[in-house]
C-alpha cells in the first residue's frame, strides 16, 4: 500500500515500532512463537481463563514487518498476549474456530485481492464469533469502511489508523475497550462517519473496487466470456462476481427486466450524479 501525502510511509512507521528479528518458523500463514502458547485455564472452570489473565490478541496483516512490530509493541503491555499472527484472513478464521481470542486486530486490505478482505473477515467474525472483538487497521481514514465495520452493531468494534499504532497507550486502550464490548473509532474518522451516515447511501457503495471495475465492463455491454478475457480469469469466476454484484445491489431475479440492464442503470445513474 502506498502511503498518502502527509502520512508516514510504511518504513517510517515501522521504524517507530522498534522492530526486532523474525521468529524462527511459520506454518500455513500463521506465525507462532513460545510467547504465543495457549492461555492457562482456570482448573475450577477449564472453559475460561482465570481472572487477571492477559487478553488474548491475534494479529492479521500481510506485511511481516507490521506483524512483528505490533507483536513487539504489545509485548510491552503485560495485560495483553499475542496468541497468533497471520498474513491472510482464512488462516485466522480457521484458528479462531478452534481457539477464539478476545480480540482480532486486522488490516483492511489482505490477500488475495488487497481490497476489503479484512472487512469481510470482520463480518464473518461477527456472524460466527460475536464475542470476539475486532479492531480494523487502515492506512488512511475511510468513513465508508468505518461504516461497514459498524454496520452490524458497534459493540466490540474498533477502527484505528495505522499512523496511530506506534502510540502504545492508545493502542492498548483501544484493544482493551473493544474486548470489553466498547466501540473505539479513531477521532479523525468521527466527523466523516457522521457525514457518511447523514447522507443517503448510494447503491454502488456496497461494491468492492474490483466489483465496480467488473460492473463498468458489464455496463459497456460485454459478455461474461469477454469480461473473463479482459481480466484474465475464468468465465465461472466472472459469473460468481456478477451474481455477487447483483446480490449486493439488491437486484432480484425478476423476469420483467434483465438484471444486467438493472445493474447498468444503477452504474450509469451514479456515474452521472454530481
Amino acid at each position: 500500500m502506498r502511503a498518502r501525502r502527509g502520512q508516514p510511509g510504511r518504513r517510517a512507521l515501522l521504524g517507530r515500532l522498534s522492530l526486532g528479528r523474525r521468529e524462527a518458523g511459520s506454518v500455513g500463514g500463521a506465525y507462532t512463537s513460545e510467547a504465543m502458547k495457549p492461555k492457562t485455564l482456570d482448573p475450577k472452570n477449564p472453559t475460561v481463563a482465570p481472572r487477571g489473565s492477559p487478553l488474548r490478541v491475534m494479529i492479521v496483516d500481510d506485511s511481516y514487518l507490521i506483524r512483528e512490530g505490533l507483536t513487539q509493541l504489545l509485548a510491552l503491555a503485560p495485560q495483553l498476549a499475542v496468541v497468533g499472527r497471520f498474513d491472510e484472513a482464512q488462516a485466522m478464521l480457521e484458528r479462531v474456530a478452534n481457539d477464539p481470542p478476545d480480540v482480532v486486530v486486522l488490516d483492511i486490505r489482505l490477500p488475495p485481492s488487497f481490497t476489503d478482505e479484512g472487512l469481510r473477515a470482520a463480518e464473518v467474525l461477527r456472524a460466527r464469533h460475536p464475542d470476539v472483538g475486532v479492531v480494523v487497521l487502515s492506512q488512511h481514514g475511510s468513513a465508508h469502511s468505518a461504516a461497514r465495520v459498524l454496520a452490524g452493531g458497534s459493540l466490540g468494534r474498533g477502527y484505528l489508523l495505522k499512523d496511530r499504532i506506534h502510540d502504545l497507550d492508545h493502542l492498548v486502550s483501544t484493544i482493551e475497550g473493544v474486548a470489553a464490548g466498547e466501540c473505539r473509532i479513531d477521532p479523525q474518522l468521527v466527523d466523516g462517519l457522521l457525514v457518511h451516515r447523514a447522507r443517503p447511501r448510494a447503491p454502488l457503495e456496497a461494491l468492492t473496487p474490483r466489483q465496480r471495475e467488473i460492473l463498468a465492463v458489464v455496463a459497456a455491454g460485454r459478455s461474461n466470456l469477454a469480461i473473463a478475457r479482459h481480466f484474465g480469469v475464468t468465465q465461472r469466476a466472472v459469473e460468481k462476481h456478477v451474481n455477487e454484484i447483483f446480490g449486493r445491489l439488491g437486484i432480484a431475479n425478476d423476469e420483467s427486466i434483465s438484471r444486467r440492464v438493472h445493474a447498468t442503470l444503477l452504474f450509469l445513474a451514479e456515474d452521472d450524479a454530481p
